[in-house]
């Protein structure tokens, strides 16, 4: 196992990529700290963890809230034995909106969890790991490199947490801190399977170089590589999983 006697944080663990996420680095052998803002997701996925031989602990957070993060990381320091040295960034929400359309709560309630929240996590993320090292992966997008319509506040929020991951990656690197991120594309998933199956989805699909939608399980090789010490040279990169949408043409 890739992972024995690491401990990781996961944000955004109550659903989705975060829930996939947190049980792939569990079955790596790292104790998961699953944290979101649903104690009753975060219980159910903890007792799978466990049925499945691995060690989970629920942690309620929420991103968007500065004094709950300081708060979080506080409790973590005091009561995990083992010290924090992963953590995927991965909390985030999504409107779709014409941007003529888009007020500005609409537009807050993306950046905050997508961009501010990210950071909030990985600046009190450093400062814990400050003097022993560790890794910080940030769940972008390849929206963050190319765009779509309707997604304006999205695509700025992946933006700017592709351009912070570099940011931080240049400062911490003398601490032994690597920051990198990992750029989804198109990945199916409970949410979007409906809209996939429609004629849209399908048109969508048919512009992916691949033709086909990724899979979750397509993250877990690029998610470990940052995750362990085979990256251990690697900071302040970005890896897009994307079945080669990124490079199709205009």
């Amino acid at each position: 196992m890739q992972l024995e006697g690491k401990t990781a944080l996961v944000t955004g663990a109550s659903s989705g990529l975060g829930r996939h996420f947190a049980r792939l680095l569990a079955r790596e052998g790292a104790t998961v700290l699953a944290a979101a803002r649903r104690i009753d997701a975060l219980r159910a996925l903890s007792d799978e963890i466990e049925q499945e031989g691995g060690a989970c602990i629920p942690v309620v957070m929420d991103v968007t809230d500065p004094e709950a993060v300081m708060a979080t990381f506080g409790q973590i320091e005091r009561d995990i034995p083992s010290a924090l040295s992963i953590v995927v960034n991965n909390a985030g929400v999504a409107h779709t909106r014409a941007a003529l359309d888009l007020d500005a709560i609409e537009w807050a309630q993306v950046l905050q969890p997508n961009l501010t929240g990210a950071f909030l996590v990985a600046q009190q993320a450093a400062r814990a790991m400050r003097g022993r090292g560790g890794t910080i992966v940030n769940v972008a997008s390849i929206l963050g490199e190319r765009v779509s319509k309707g997604l304006a506040a999205y695509a700025a929020s992946k933006a700017g947490l592709i351009q912070l991951t570099k940011a931080l990656a240049l400062e911490w690197a003398t601490l032994d801190i690597r920051v990198n991120a990992l750029a989804p594309g198109y990945i199916e998933t409970d949410l979007n399977r409906d809209f996939f199956a429609s004629e849209a989805g399908q048109r969508l699909i048919s512009r992916i170089p691949q033709k086909r939608l990724g899979q979750m399980q397509d993250l877990d090789g690029p998610l470990l590589l940052l995750c362990s010490d085979q990256s251990r040279y690697m900071t302040g990169s970005v890896i897009a999983v994307d079945g080669g949408h990124l490079v199709s043409g205009l």
